[in-house]
């Protein structure tokens, strides 16, 4: 497992620039829901995902979730801290049993401006951070839960979409995990869900949402 070859982000490296980043890397295992990163902590390692998913969260006063994003194995995170040197930005836990190796952020900084390709798929990934985030605020700002529940819904089932038009999600999402991206509650995103399913634009069965018609969800965003 400690081994650099799958990461997104390094792999314009050569095999033996990756081999020596991975020996500088320290290893660590975490197990479901533990913390990795915490908001309050100081260090400024990067964390590469050999195996595994994480999601990035902050908590309000009050102690609800608030969720970012969702990162797989092959991808990276803690990036910004280490370019800016400013605190973290959030908490990340891991979703599942998870493998990381964790580098130094002088490390971490030297390889990226060593190498233009891997300073390019950096800034890259900030973009699509940004873009993300634009996104998440014009939602925020402009449309009430039940709109940013379609969009979530919209979301995830793009990534699923078939040639007739319809999509499944699969497994069918979690209620307070849809609150928690769209900053709303778990009986919020119930009721949402039934209203739909009695409308019959979404399907739900017993380990999968289907969306029959792609489109009409859409103009349920766009009305």
């Amino acid at each position: 497992m400690e081994t650099l070859n799958g990461i997104e982000l390094l792999s314009s490296l050569a095999p033996d620039a990756r081999d020596a980043l991975a020996r500088r890397c320290t290893w660590r295992s975490y197990r479901y829901h533990q913390e990795i990163i915490s908001r309050e902590m100081e260090t400024r390692d990067v964390f590469f995902i050999v195996a595994g998913s994480v999601r990035v969260v902050n908590w309000s006063y009050s102690g609800r979730e608030v969720s970012f994003d969702d990162i797989p194995a092959g991808r990276s995170f803690g990036e910004l801290a280490a370019i800016d040197g400013g605190a973290r930005s959030a908490s990340v836990i891991a979703l599942e049993a998870t493998t990381v190796g964790q580098v130094d952020p002088e490390i971490f900084m030297k390889t990226v401006l060593n190498h233009p390709e891997t300073a390019r798929h950096l800034m890259e990934r900030m973009a699509g951070i940004i873009r993300r985030s634009t996104e998440r605020i014009f939602e925020l700002s402009v449309y009430g839960a039940n709109i940013r529940i379609y969009a979530d819904l919209l979301h995830a089932a793009e990534r699923n979409r078939r040639d007739d038009n319809s999509a499944v999600i699969s497994p069918i999402p979690i209620h307070s995990e849809i609150a928690a991206r769209v900053s709303t509650t778990r009986e919020t995103v119930a009721r949402v869900l039934g209203d739909l399913a009695r409308r019959e634009i979404v399907i739900q069965e017993k380990d999968r949402l289907t969306v029959p018609d792609m489109d009409l969800l859409a103009e349920l965003i766009e009305d």
